[in-house]
């Protein structure tokens, strides 16, 4: 992977600090001016990044923001002190936006006024290149031979004022954004991936908010040992009750009651406040604070009729979990092991994760609902109508006609099993 690459094993050399010195926080408004007016008035591509508080705080919030660009130097800005960074987005509008794991950032960098309408994502570009590991500080180290300390990255970014040495941390995090990105380009570019890229970082660009999930809380850790709908309904009431407590405190959930105390609480049933805090997880400061609107909660949940409580599987529009597809429609089984094992071989030559040459959910409803007939114009149109880019359609249409095109003839009549950690079978 990645064969013109320099050697990975290459001693490589620690990045401790930034060339130009740790730069003041932008915190004020004629400050974040001042920044806005210098990096309009730089050139070439800017390096931004995003800190937030995961883990300790409530959402996804950004609270500090980096930036990098030549003639410009380094700045960091303050989003607590500066909530409305429009004016710094209006000001790097021609600038291509370079970023690592754009995804992550996009969302905070949106709700403060700040979005590209060019991107370059690092790790996106490391993932077509054929990289295995595409994290940034594996990236640097392995294509411009510099190790990054990332010690701070999962700290508490909310606190202020912040340290000294998480703010170098964080203008490192920056400082060979830019380099990483040619070093790249040129590696994708020697691939002949280098227009892919730029259709993936397209679409990254004009992708809308991502909608609200529904059901948030079926996403609880260790929801699939609850057996019952009464149990369901459990865990959906303190979830439910969790998230109203986090959210009035500015506090991450899980800081509150972590997962597996709900799961155990709903498995448990406890009858009263008391019995609630003998469980596993409720014995913290923040959890016997709110026992009572724990204890509600679950009483609420038990006092439910049949008819309101939650059903084991969602009723949506997709296709069932895969594990059911041989019993459910053994048809529609064959034709995602046929998709799967020619997306696998497609992948393979072009030395890329099978889940960037397709994203696994489309080929899921594709194999579950094909288009009636499945031609080459029609699978290439629900492709595109299911958000594939155009490098992707070109490259997967034909052996998805192939696979699509199983019926009860030539299904086997014990379909071979979809594994579960496939990635073109599961999301």
């Amino acid at each position: 992977m990645g064969e013109g690459a320099p050697d990975e094993h290459t001693s490589a050399v620690p990045l401790l600090e930034p060339r130009d010195g740790i730069p003041p926080v932008t915190a004020t408004a004629g400050d974040l001016s001042r920044v806005a007016a210098r990096f309009a008035a730089a050139s070439g591509p800017v390096a931004l990044d995003a800190e937030r508080a995961s883990g300790y705080r409530y959402g996804q919030r950004a609270y500090l923001v980096q930036l990098r660009r030549a003639g410009a130097g380094t700045a960091l800005v303050d989003p607590v002190g500066c909530p409305d960074l429009t004016t710094l987005g209006e000001a790097l509008a021609g600038a291509e936006w370079v970023l690592h794991a754009a995804n992550q950032d996009l969302p905070c960098l949106r709700e403060i006024g700040m979005m590209p309408r060019r991107l370059f994502d690092t790790e996106l570009a490391g993932r077509l290149a054929g990289f295995e590991r595409v994290g940034l500080g594996a990236l640097v180290e392995r294509l411009l031979g510099f190790t990054l300390e990332k010690g701070h990255a999962a700290v508490d970014w909310s606190k202020r004022p912040l340290p000294e040495p998480w703010l170098r941390y964080a203008a490192l995090d920056v400082e060979l954004l830019v380099d990483l990105r040619d070093a790249l380009a040129e590696e994708l570019l020697r691939q002949g991936k280098f227009d892919w890229a730029l259709e993936e970082f397209e679409a990254l660009v004009v992708a809308p908010p991502a909608p609200a999930r529904p059901d948030p809380w079926r996403r609880t850790s260790g929801i699939h040992r609850v057996r019952s709908r009464r149990q369901l309904a459990a865990i959906r009431s303190l979830w439910e009750a969790r998230d109203q407590v986090a959210r009035e405190r500015d506090v991450a959930p899980g800081r509150i009651v972590p997962d597996s105390a709900l799961v155990a609480a709903a498995i448990g049933g406890p009858s009263s406040a008391t019995e609630l805090m003998e469980i596993d997880g409720y014995t913290g400061r923040g959890a016997r604070r709110y026992a009572g609107t724990f204890a509600a909660a679950l009483h609420a949940a038990a006092r439910l009729p049949e008819s309101a409580l939650p059903r084991p599987v969602p009723v949506g529009d997709g296709p069932p979990p895969t594990n059911r597809w041989a019993d459910r429609d053994p048809v529609a089984a064959a034709r995602l092991s046929k998709a799967r094992a020619a997306l696998a071989a497609i992948a393979d030559d072009h030395n890329l994760p099978v889940e960037n040459l397709l994203s696994p959910e489309l080929v899921r409803r594709l194999a579950w609902t094909p288009p009636a007939p499945a031609t080459e114009s029609a699978v290439a149109a629900a492709l595109t109508e299911g958000g594939a880019r155009a490098w992707q359609v070109r490259l997967t249409t034909r052996v998805l006609v192939d696979a699509l095109a199983v019926d009860d003839s030539r299904a086997s009549t014990t379909p071979a099993a979809i594994p579960s950690g496939d990635p073109c079978c599961e999301g």
